[in-house]
């Protein structure tokens, strides 16, 4: 009787370690970051392509700064032109009414176009001076915009402003405040959908940071993310941060951690990146002078 007593008691722990061993590898393999499809090339002889962002279809919209223009990498993975006279528009976002927020770094400001082609310049100045060169932006989800504006070129010592911050442009678009008063270069930015958490990378520091986002826009708790700066960003639905790193080739995925789970190389080196395609599943990828995409097991929620 000892004998089978003993071995029901082995024969229970053994069932119990190997149910939590599987649990712990179903909840790794649910974590991990798989390629499904290698990075390809989808379109070049463009001059500086930049900030994709997808509609609610699954189409990406994307610029080209020096030759002022945007354009959008259909469904059907054709190339078509959006808009000829871009006013040097650089990042773009779609709020969830499929609004586009466009940063027109020629015109120093922050635009929105409607589903129906209405266009309206909605922030031009901060304290009655107008920006250095609008960069990025990112809508919450109470339709609130936050923007990056640096300055790039031979004039950097000459700002506008005085300094490069983020603003904060208010849900009901009335009112411009600057979010942040430390930064060296701030460059990409990404929020958390449940509208917590601000990501901002500032290449100018080589760090990039994560903020709490109060209930008036504000923003606290600066807290150093990764010790690394970037261009671009975007966020999957797991809350991994997808950076382009400064100086390197290559798209590198971190955790909320901050924990470095992959990188993906790039022939090019890349701008910003947007999830897209039908599935979100695709993550597009501006570099330099070509528009690439790869398919990863990672749906994106921009």
């Amino acid at each position: 009787m000892k004998t089978i007593g003993y071995f029901l008691i082995a024969f229970t722990l053994f069932s119990c370690g190997t149910k939590t061993k599987d649990k712990s590898q179903d909840k790794e393999s649910k974590s991990e970051i798989t390629i499904l499809k290698e990075v390809e090339k989808l379109a070049g002889d463009f001059k500086f392509t930049e900030g994709p962002a997808a509609d609610v279809q699954g189409n990406v919209y994307f610029t080209d700064i020096p030759e002022n223009k945007i354009y959008i990498w259909t469904l059907e993975d054709s190339l078509k032109t959006y808009r000829e006279e871009s006013n040097g528009a650089n990042g773009l976002y779609f709020d969830e009414d499929q609004n586009l927020w466009t940063c027109e770094g020629g015109k120093l400001r922050i635009t929105r176009t409607s589903p129906d082609g209405e266009y309206t310049p909605i922030a031009t100045q901060y304290n009655e001076k107008e920006f250095n060169r609008t960069n990025d932006i990112w809508i919450n989800p109470k339709d609130g915009a936050y923007f990056t504006d640096p300055k790039y070129g031979n004039d950097q010592d000459q700002l506008p402003q005085g300094s490069m911050q983020v603003y904060y442009i208010s849900s009901d678009n009335d009112s411009v405040s600057r979010v942040t008063e430390d930064l060296i270069k701030p460059n990409g930015l990404i929020g958390t959908p449940d509208g917590k958490t601000l990501y901002i990378t500032d290449p100018g520091a080589e760090k990039t940071y994560q903020y709490t986002i109060e209930n008036d826009g504000q923003l606290s708790d600066k807290k150093l993310f990764v010790e690394f700066g970037g261009d671009g960003m975007t966020i999957d639905e797991q809350g991994n941060v997808y950076l382009t790193t400064s100086g390197k080739p290559q798209v590198d995925i971190f955790s909320p951690q901050g924990e470095l789970l992959k990188t993906i190389k790039v022939p090019e080196q890349p701008s910003n990146v947007s999830f897209g395609g039908k599935e979100r599943n695709q993550l597009y990828i501006t570099a330099r002078t070509s528009l690439y995409r790869v398919k990863l097991n990672k749906s994106g929620v921009n």
